[in-house]
């Protein structure tokens, strides 16, 4: 493995992503919700990511199979396929069969789904400009060209899994 210089703007980078993931996976998050929720549709922060997944490819166009949601959410298929399932089971997606390959799957949103996209994206805009409310707009729009140039490289570059493995063997062979 590369050695690299120690830089504080990585270690800034590095725990800011950590952060922010935390965010997103706080394990009480979905619980506070649910607890809100009279709804008789189950909540899962899975149907959202499939229902924002299915929406989106279907704007492109053209079918929407299992294999382009694993993409879309960089799982694998049998996950997709599960989590999938699941938003079909919770009435925001359907399936039938594909008109170019009967044993492929066309999903679609519902009128259910639909409804949550659009309710999602709503609140989504609306928690973000409340949080930048006192961000110039010059640094809105820097921040929203670099980090999606990050995102970018980050998912045309994903981290090779053995290099998580090498934090814990190089941490062990410490001992």
């Amino acid at each position: 493995m590369e050695t690299v210089a120690h830089d504080p703007l990585l270690t800034q980078i590095g725990t800011s992503l950590f952060r922010l993931r935390r965010v997103w996976a706080r394990p009480d998050l979905m619980k506070k919700v649910g607890a809100q929720h009279s709804g008789t549709r189950p909540l899962q922060l899975s149907n959202l990511m499939v229902v924002s997944a299915v929406g989106r490819l279907g704007e492109a166009g053209g079918e929407v199979t299992i294999g382009a949601v694993a993409e879309r959410l960089e799982v694998d298929p049998s996950t997709a396929s599960r989590l999938v399932g699941h938003a079909i089971d919770a009435g925001f997606v359907s399936r039938r069969a594909s008109a170019s390959d009967a044993r492929r799957a066309d999903l679609r949103l519902t009128e259910a789904g639909r409804r949550v996209l659009d309710s999602a994206e709503r609140h989504r805009a609306a928690y973000l400009a409340e949080i930048m409310r006192t961000w110039p707009e010059s640094d809105r729009v820097e921040f929203a060209r670099l980090l999606t140039a990050f995102a970018d490289a980050i998912s045309g570059d994903p981290m090779d899994p053995s290099r998580i493995s090498e934090i814990f063997t190089e941490a062990e062979s410490v001992e």
